[in-house]
């Protein structure tokens, strides 16, 4: 067979290596991963633009601004502009219909005649003023600023900022979340984002300075909003809802971009500086970034508009440093490369990464590598190691980061993070020596059959045994330095002719590998099975270059008759049989029983009848009759009421023997007895009236 491609024996080592990865999550910024996916999730559907809806065409377009592929979108301008242009002019736009196409306008500069903008803005004043919910706040500030911009209309003002700024704020509760109206209770961390938005374009729309008394009172609601950040263990920090009602749950990513897009706005306008914490920023970005690559377009909209907001805030502009590769090959001397740049993917300010240290993860050992500065490439603005040191062999590693700005007040703008721990595997070729296999006499385990293996290349042995002799496989596995190598799987495999395998796991001791196989106790193992076994040797590990699957040739062994009552091999199974698609279920109905005659149905039915009869007979043995029913419209109307509660308790009761419960019974019965008692008594009291005046006659 020779050497092949390693198979199912190596699917443990796939999500062993695949679990180490995750543990340890590693960063990287915006790339042209992203470019690619935008284009294919956002893409005109609907003549010409990208949807019926501007709120997501803006979205798209937002989403190419910011990847810096704006050039390359779908030439969706002409159908868009007229949809903006027919909302503006349209007197049923809402506040938030202006909002997406006021959004929308800021990035493909429609042609709007300066008449319709007055129109809007008189509309949205207006809108300000009714404003009963923080969203009409929202979209009709919004609109304003948007517009203000768009037109440079200097003289755009709110009539009572500071009116409107305190009309925001009494929504705002104690933990730093927002409620979205005065009539709902339930506090919300997403409308904290879309408060602090508004309040910022308040700021932004007033005539004077805003009273920073009310502004400081909003910068400790951010820091109390903060306060109930959430952080996975991974360093990435994100908010999320807490309302009981599942329909309102937003999800981690809606409600964290919604607040890093209303602080970042409102830490735009607001003098002074927040004090966040920078950590914290930071753990933002790894939020965002951790998520990959979104499949669905509005959460890919609230990525990349975030990470946006992050690049530019006043706040800390966070720098996120990745590796393009977390595996060095000894063999091909694999340079270390650190990249460092903002969570965009642009250019980091001047500064240096040092390898604080390096560490096997298996060992508590030294460090081999202590305090060294990487060199810096400009031209592919990549920070190198060029050389792991000497005392480097195979293995997995811990490498500690710190990134050191060179300019001091760029710690004011910047946020590093501080030190950042990254897995690092080492891979390299291993040395097999002194391999073999023989065959043993059971007895005193001398040789009697011995064959030199060239696990490197191709070996076709030979040899013959019985059940009182033993079969040994040794090697010897050495790294690149020297070391003792124990790799995650050594396996010797034999199958059988009739394709049944045995596996059998080779232990060590140091560097030797050995595994000796008493045959006379694996006789039951082998079902009795005389007759030819292919063996097979798997070796493999995450840092082994040279991991391999070896056909080492056949033993044929000699084995006794089975007795009556051996075990029998499980049967093949067929893997299409297992994971294929299975047969078509067919009901089988029980076959209804025999029914009687008709004649005895009819018969029986009849019988039912019965007792309604007698009740009749019994009225007219009674005397009953509708001579005395009152004639009068109110009386009678009373009379009918009261039978027709008659009958409904009757129908009740047949209701509770069919399908009512006993509760449900007796709070109607309740209802209807109340109903009977009045209904019945007017009827009696017309009654006894009429028999009074009778009587006198």
């Amino acid at each position: 067979m020779g050497r092949g491609n390693l198979g199912g024996g190596f699917a443990l080592l796939i999500l062993v290596v695949s679990s180490i990865y995750q543990a340890a999550a590693i960063f990287h910024p915006i790339s042209d991963s992203h470019r690619s996916a935008a284009l294919d999730l956002f893409t005109p559907v609907h003549h010409g633009s990208f949807s019926s809806s501007l709120e997501e065409a803006y979205e798209a377009l937002r989403t190419f601004e910011i990847l810096g592929i704006i050039e390359n979108k779908p030439d969706v301008g002409a159908a868009t502009c007229h949809t903006v242009s027919e909302t503006f002019r349209s007197t049923s736009s809402t506040s938030k219909d202006l909002y997406h196409a006021s959004k929308v306008n800021s990035i493909l500069k429609c042609d709007v005649d300066s008449k319709v903008f007055e129109g809007v803005v008189s509309r949205l004043q207006a809108a300000v003023s009714d404003a009963g919910s923080l969203l009409d706040f929202y979209y009709s500030i919004g609109s304003l600023v948007l517009i203000k911009d768009r037109t440079s209309k200097e003289d755009l003002h709110l009539v009572d900022a500071e009116g409107v700024f305190h009309s925001i704020k009494a929504l705002s509760q104690s933990d730093g979340r927002w409620r979205y109206s005065s009539n709902n209770p339930e506090s919300s961390t997403s409308a904290a984002g879309f408060a602090l938005e508004a309040l910022a374009g308040v700021v932004s729309l007033a005539s004077s300075e805003i009273d920073q008394s009310m502004i400081g009172t909003t910068k400790s609601d951010i820091l109390k909003l903060f306060d109930s950040i959430e952080k996975y263990d991974d360093g990435a920090f994100y908010f999320d809802e807490k309302v009981v009602d599942a329909s309102d749950h937003q999800g981690p990513l809606s409600t964290t971009s919604s607040v890093v897009r209303g602080v970042m706005a409102f830490a735009a306008v607001a003098s002074g500086s927040l004090n966040l914490p920078g950590d914290k920023i930071l753990g933002l970005a790894k939020f965002f970034l951790g998520i990959g690559i979104p499949g669905d377009a509005k959460d890919f909209f609230n990525q990349v508009n975030s990470l946006a907001c992050l690049e530019s805030n006043r706040v800390s502009v966070p720098l996120i440093l990745s590796l393009p590769a977390t595996v060095l090959s000894l063999t091909k001397k694999t340079p270390l490369e650190v990249r460092v740049n903002t969570v965009l993917g642009s250019n980091a300010p001047p500064l240096s990464v040092n390898l604080v240290r390096a560490s096997n993860s298996g060992s508590k050992g030294a460090s081999i590598i202590e305090n060294q500065e990487l060199k810096f490439d400009p031209e592919n603005a990549v920070y190198i190691l060029d050389v792991l040191p000497k005392g480097v062999d195979v293995g997995k590693y811990v490498f500690v980061f710190e990134v050191v700005l060179h300019d001091s007040e760029l710690k004011k703008v910047y946020v590093t993070g501080g030190q950042t721990q990254v897995p690092i595997f080492v891979t390299g070729v291993i040395k097999i020596d002194n391999a073999e296999v023989a065959v043993l006499d059971s007895d005193l385990g001398n040789i009697e059959i011995q064959k030199k293996l060239d696990l490197a290349g191709e070996n076709a042995v030979s040899l013959s045994a019985n059940h009182l002799e033993k079969l040994r496989l040794s090697f010897q596995l050495t790294t690149p330095l020297g070391h003792a190598f124990k790799p995650h799987q050594a396996i010797l495999k034999l199958i059988h002719e009739t394709k049944v395998e045995h596996i059998f796991m080779v232990g060590s001791s140091g560097k030797q590998f050995e595994i000796v196989l008493d045959f006379l106790g694996l006789i039951e193992k082998f079902f009795y099975f005389s007759g030819k076994y292919d063996m097979q040797l798997i070796v493999g590990d995450a840092v082994m270059e040279n991991s391999f699957l070896q056909a080492l040739g056949n033993v044929e062994l000699d084995l006794p008759e089975p007795p009556e009552k051996a075990p029998r091999p499980p049967l093949p199974v067929d893997p299409y049989s297992r994971y294929g698609p299975k047969a078509e279920i067919s009901h089988i109905f029980r076959s209804p029983e025999k029914r009687p005659a008709k004649e005895l149905s009819l018969a029986f039915l009849g019988l039912t009848f019965l007792p309604f009869i007698g009740f009749l007979v019994g009225l007219l043995r009674l005397g009953a009759n509708l001579k005395n029913f009152p004639t009068s419209a109110v009386p009678a109307t009373f009379a009918i009421l009261f039978q027709l509660g008659i009958a409904a308790v009757l129908l009740l009761y047949a209701l509770f023997w069919l399908k009512l419960d006993l509760f449900t019974t007796l709070r109607t019965l309740g209802f209807l007895g109340a109903f009977l008692m009045f209904v019945g008594h007017r009827t009696l009291s017309h009654l006894a009236a009429t028999s009074a005046k009778l009587k006198s006659a």
